[in-house]
């Protein structure tokens, strides 16, 4: 039977499901529903009139593994092949990743030499905490947090200063909260199956999904690309990915449609929006935040709503600068800061170095992105609505001066807070999961969990859940 299915959140992991439901002829319609005035969610990017481009959200997407390859074989269905920006693995953007200690940028080491001396800010080599982690015997929990994994299997060292700054730089994150399961799960699986971290990526670790390769996906691990972005900015993905949507008569997106209730109804969903319009669904694929799907499910569904709640995110600032002339001291994908160092401020994206094509034409200028918050936001700026961009912008500009030495102001700037951007999977999040899925098989609830709270959230893991979402409905496509 055909059923009508309704997909709430039109960001990257709504239109994934929403262009994987379109394909099956088991669906009679697909309303996308989006709360906002434009599909895409965090992807956002900022076009100039002189060719610029900056990322507000995500700055260029990783090809590797299978969700990897599934979102390049997207692009290539989208058409946008000829738009892609790519950089590979011996561009100094890859080869070059910084950390800024003690008042200083250290390069990250990396290739064999890196391995082998001992490299600032780091005491000894990497190798000798490598060797031994072979060694050390594998944990008995089910869940730990990412800096005790780490300190337990590497060393306090590269746990304090490398690990703590990956988890920043990531999601934003405290590696002390984080799961090391959900956040991880290569790292944890590695030990699981080959008692080691070392072993494990030496060998596999088994498992995980198949994807079948594009050209493109093919192109992208011969030319072994790092990352790719595209020459509109990753903005560009959702928009292609929404027009093409728009072409299908089975699909009907609405935008300025916020959801107000869902309620159970013969089997299937009532849903009510904001401005009175009411719909009917057999089933929901919610890629909204897990926060605000526990507002809208039913006073019955309580249990569930409490455990989506349990969920929670963290507000993000993206200060995006433009100076005048070459203005860095080093030349890399950018530098992170270890918690210890300055909580509030989580790194510098270099963005100019892996992608000079979103330079404005004419003259030679620099773009920079600072991150700054997550969680750390209310410590060091306080409530985000009482917080002034003029603070951000002037904490953004004073970091920039102090590590990179830079001592002329930006020419161009643009402030963004974003509000609960990164869930934050703290440790038991897997068994949180286990329950909610569990509560929602028990009660027959025709709804699917997908989006960013629950299975990972970069780009490539949130597009692959609006998929997996689809596909545990009406089969693969």
């Amino acid at each position: 039977m055909q059923k009508v299915v309704a997909v709430l959140g039109g960001g990257i992991g709504g239109l994934s499901a929403c262009h994987h439901l379109s394909k099956s002829p088991n669906v009679s319609k697909v309303v996308l529903l989006e709360k906002s005035g434009r599909c895409g969610g965090w992807l956002s990017s900022i076009r100039r009139d002189d060719g610029a481009v900056f990322e507000q959200g995500p700055r260029g997407v990783r090809p590797a593994g299978a969700v990897g390859r599934n979102t390049l074989n997207m692009v290539s269905e989208l058409g946008l092949e000829s738009e892609i920006l790519s950089v590979t693995k011996d561009h100094v953007a890859s080869k070059n990743r910084f950390l800024y200690v003690k008042g200083q940028l250290h390069k990250m080491p990396s290739g064999p030499g890196g391995v082998v001396r001992t490299i600032p800010p780091f005491s000894r080599p990497i190798i000798q905490s490598v060797l031994k982690e072979i060694l050390i015997r594998k944990g008995t929990e089910e869940d730990e947090s990412v800096h005790a994994f780490v300190s337990r299997r590497l060393g306090s060292e590269l746990a304090d200063i490398a690990i703590d700054s990956l988890c920043r730089g990531v999601f934003a994150g405290d590696s002390r909260q984080l799961s090391v399961r959900s956040c991880f799960p290569p790292l944890y699986k590695a030990e699981r199956s080959r008692g080691s971290i070392v072993l494990g990526m030496l060998m596999g670790s088994g498992g995980g999904p198949e994807v079948d390769p594009s050209d493109l996906a093919k192109r992208a691990s011969k030319e072994s690309w790092t990352q790719w972005s595209l020459k509109r900015g990753m903005q560009a993905f959702p928009e292609a990915l929404e027009d093409m949507l728009k072409r299908r008569e089975r699909v009907e997106l609405h935008h300025h449609a916020k959801v107000k209730s869902l309620n159970m109804n013969n089997g299937g969903w009532e849903i009510k929006l904001d401005d009175g319009i009411s719909l009917k669904a057999d089933h929901v694929i919610s890629t909204l935040p897990a926060s605000e799907l526990a507002s809208v499910l039913p006073p019955a569904a309580q249990p569930l709503s409490e455990q989506l709640r349990s969920i929670t995110s963290v507000n993000v600032a993206v200060v995006n600068l433009e100076y005048v002339g070459f203005i860095l001291p080093v030349t890399g994908f950018g530098h992170l800061v270890p918690s210890s160092e300055d909580p509030g401020l989580l790194g510098v994206v270099y963005d100019s170095v892996p992608f000079p094509q979103h330079n404005r034409s004419g003259g030679l200028t620099t773009r920079l992105t600072v991150m700054m918050g997550g969680a750390w936001f209310e410590q060091t700026f306080g409530h985000p609505d009482a917080v002034t961009e003029q603070t951000l912008l002037d904490r953004a500009t004073q970091a920039v001066t102090s590590h990179l030495s830079v001592n002329s102001q930006p020419v161009w700037s643009c402030v963004a807070l974003h509000k609960n951007c990164i869930p934050q999977y703290h440790l038991g999040h897997w068994k949180q999961l286990e329950k909610m899925r569990q509560y929602i098989s028990n009660h027959n609830l025709p709804l699917t969990l997908a989006g960013a709270s629950y299975d990972g959230v970069s780009v490539n893991d949130v597009i692959f859940s609006g998929r997996t979402a689809a596909e545990g409905l009406v089969g693969k496509t």
